[in-house]
C-alpha cells in the first residue's frame, strides 16, 4: 500500500454501516416481461429523500429472534435467514406486501391476511397466528454497502422474491408513496430524461436485471447459489464537473481507491492533457494528447518523485513539444532519470528531446540519462531506440532525499525495481515503486482493453511468461495498484493480472477451435471467428494478435 504521508488528502475513518435489507419484488406484465415492485420515498426522509426504491428498511434485533417465525432452505445461513426475514417485514410494514403460509404450510388467503396490523409489531401478531412468513421462496440478488464519504452509511443485502398472487401493494403514506410496477429498462430510461429519480446502486440493479427477460429467468439465476450475484461499495469522483459513482468493475475504480481511501470526493478523472493528475504526492500523470483507438485517452507519462529527491519521468510518450514542457514544469526541472518502458512511437520519441529540454535549462542536477532496453532487431523502423544505458532486469533505481542523515530513514526514498517483460515488444520492461507498492506496467497491462501483441517483435508465449513474472513480483513486494500507459490505475494488482491471463487463454482456446475448424483457412478467414465478440473495425488490429496466438499453438503442436 502507498505510504500514508503520500496520500494527497487528510484520511478520516468512514462511518460503520447499518445493517439493513431490501426485497425486489418481481413479477411478469401482460407481454411476459420482466416487472419489479418500486416505491417513492418520503421527501423529508433521512436517507434518498424523494427517490424511487425497492422496499426495505433497517435490521431490527427482533427479526435475528424470528427465525423460529420463517420457512428456510437447508443451504440458508442464519445471517441471510435474518435478512431476509427483515426485507420481508419492512415490505409488510411499507407497502402491505408479504409471504405467509399458514400451520397447514399453504398460503395463506388473502382475507385472512387483514388480521396483520402493518403498524403493530409483526413478529407477536405471526406468532399468535401461527404463522410463517416464506423465507424459503426470497433469493439473495446483491450485496450493496453505501459510500464511504456518507455520514450514514448502510449494509444492504438486495432480496429477490416473485410477487404473492392476488396481492395489491398500498404505500403507507408515511415512508412510502406511489408504488409502481415497471420494466428495468423503462426505469432507467426515465430516471435519465429527470423524471423518475433514482440513486445509483438502485440505477445500476435495474441495469443489470435488464439481462433477465422474465422473473422466472431472474429468479432461477438468483436461486442457482447462496452468494450474492454481485457485491459491491461503490466510489465516487467527479468527471466533466459532477460527481460520478462506480463499482468494482469499473475501469476509474482502482484509481479512486488509490488517491481516495477513505472514499471522500476529491479526484477529478477528465482526461485533461494539459496539467498533470495527482495520483501521490510523489506521483504524478500527465498523459500525452494523442488520443485514438490504439493509445485510449492518450499515452501516460508519468512524473515520480519530489523536490527533496528529484524525479524520474516515465515513458515520455510521442515527441510533443507542449508534453514535454508539461513533464519539465512538473518536475521542476529537477529530472534525474528518464525511462522508457519500450521503444514504440507513442512511448520513447520524446525521450531525446526531453533530454535537451533539461540541458537547455541547467539546474545543477546534470543531464538525466535515457535509461531502458534497446530496440532488437525485429522491431518496426518507426520503434528504433537506443537508451544512454541499458538497465539489467531486477536492477534497482534510487531516488533518495538529499537531507537524509543516514541511511536507516527511507520514509522519502524512491526504489524502482526494472522487471524484463518481453511479449508486446521485445524491449519491454516494467517498475516496481517497492515503497508504495505501485507497478508501472507499460502496455504489457492496460485498463479497458488487451494490448496487441505483434510478431515478430511481439510474442505471445512471452507475453504470458512475463504475466507470471509479474504476479510473483506483486506477492513478494506486495503490489497492489497497477499504473498503465493507457487508462486509469488498475487496484487488485494479482487479480487484474490471473484474470488478463485467463482472458488470453481462453482466446487461445477460441483460436484453436476455429483452426481447427477450418484447418485451411488464413489469417483473414479466422480473424472474423475468433473475434466476433469484438467490433469490426478492431479487426485489422486484432489480426496481430492473432497471428501471435497461431505462432504458439504452432510452436506448441
Amino acid at each position: 500500500m502507498p505510504r500514508p504521508q503520500h496520500l494527497l488528502y487528510a484520511q478520516r475513518e468512514p462511518a460503520t454501516p447499518l445493517p439493513a435489507a431490501t426485497l425486489l419484488w418481481v413479477r411478469n406484465d401482460a407481454q411476459g416481461r420482466l416487472q419489479v415492485l418500486m416505491t417513492r420515498r418520503s421527501a423529508q426522509a433521512s436517507f434518498a429523500p424523494g427517490a424511487y426504491v425497492f422496499p426495505g428498511g433497517g435490521i431490527d434485533p427482533a427479526d435475528h429472534a424470528a427465525r423460529a417465525l420463517a420457512t428456510r432452505r437447508p443451504t440458508q445461513s442464519d445471517a441471510h435467514l435474518t435478512q431476509a426475514l427483515a426485507a420481508l417485514r419492512e415490505s409488510f410494514e411499507e407497502l402491505g406486501v408479504i409471504r405467509v403460509l399458514g400451520p397447514d404450510g399453504q398460503a395463506v388467503q388473502l382475507e385472512a391476511l387483514s388480521a396483520l396490523q402493518r403498524h403493530a409489531p409483526f413478529w407477536p401478531q405471526l406468532e399468535a397466528l401461527g404463522w410463517k412468513v416464506d423465507a424459503a421462496a426470497l433469493h439473495l440478488l446483491a450485496h450493496w454497502t453505501t459510500n464511504r464519504d456518507l455520514p450514514r452509511r448502510f449494509e444492504v443485502p438486495f432480496w429477490v422474491g416473485r410477487m404473492p398472487e392476488g396481492q395489491m401493494p398500498v404505500a403507507d403514506e408515511r415512508e412510502q408513496f406511489d408504488p409502481i410496477w415497471i420494466c428495468p429498462h423503462e426505469a432507467v430510461e426515465r430516471h435519465k430524461a429527470g423524471l423518475f429519480f433514482m440513486i445509483y446502486p438502485t440505477i445500476r440493479t435495474l441495469d443489470r436485471l435488464n439481462a433477465y427477460p422474465n422473473a422466472e429467468a431472474l429468479l432461477n439465476a438468483c436461486a442457482a447459489t447462496e452468494a450474492p450475484m454481485w457485491t459491491s461499495c461503490p466510489r465516487a469522483g467527479i468527471l466533466n464537473g459532477r460527481e460520478v459513482h462506480y463499482m468494482e468493475t469499473d475501469a476509474p475504480y482502482g484509481e479512486l481507491e488509490l488517491v481516495c481511501p477513505d472514499g471522500a470526493l476529491h479526484h477529478r478523472l477528465d482526461w485533461n492533457h494539459d496539467q498533470a493528475a495527482p495520483l501521490l504526492s510523489h506521483v504524478q500523470r500527465i498523459t500525452a494528447p494523442n488520443p485514438g483507438v490504439m493509445t485510449g485517452p492518450g499515452t501516460n507519462s508519468y512524473v515520480v518523485g519530489d523536490p527533496t529527491t528529484g524525479h524520474v519521468i516515465i515513458d515520455p510518450g510521442p515527441n510533443d513539444t507542449e508534453h514535454l514542457e508539461r513533464l519539465w514544469r512538473a518536475a521542476g526541472g529537477d529530472i534525474r532519470m528518464i525511462v522508457c518502458t519500450h521503444s514504440h512511437p507513442d512511448h520513447s520519441p520524446g525521450a531525446r528531446p526531453l533530454q535537451a529540454l533539461c540541458l537547455e535549462r541547467p539546474t545543477g542536477h546534470g543531464v538525466p540519462p535515457i535509461l531502458g532496453l534497446p530496440s532488437a532487431p525485429t522491431a518496426r523502423a518507426d520503434s528504433q531506440f537506443e537508451p544512454d544505458r541499458a538497465l539489467a532486469d531486477g536492477e534497482l533505481l534510487v531516488l533518495q532525499a538529499l537531507d537524509l542523515v543516514d541511511d536507516t530513514n527511507t520514509s522519502a526514498a524512491i526504489t524502482l525495481q526494472v522487471i524484463h517483460t518481453p511479449g508486446h515488444a521485445a524491449n519491454h520492461l516494467c517498475l516496481a515503486l517497492l515503497e508504495d507498492g505501485l507497478l508501472f506496467s507499460g502496455d504489457h497491462i492496460l485498463n479497458g482493453s488487451t494490448t496487441v501483441v505483434n510478431p515478430p517483435d511481439g510474442d505471445m508465449t512471452q507475453y504470458l511468461d512475463s504475466l507470471d513474472k509479474l504476479d510473483a513480483v506483486c506477492a513478494a513486494h506486495e503490489l497492489d495498484y497497477i499504473l498503465p500507459a493507457h487508462g486509469y490505475v488498475l487496484n487488485q494488482a494479482r487479480l487484474q493480472i490471473a484474470k488478463l491471463k485467463a482472458h488470453r487463454l481462453q482466446r487461445e482456446a477460441k483460436v484453436l477451435r476455429v483452426m481447427q475448424a477450418h484447418p485451411n483457412g488464413t489469417l483473414d478467414d479466422w480473424v472474423p471467428l475468433a473475434y466476433d465478440d469484438v467490433p469490426e473495425r478492431i479487426w485489422p488490429v486484432a489480426k496481430r494478435s492473432l497471428e501471435a496466438h497461431v505462432i504458439r499453438l504452432q510452436e506448441k503442436m
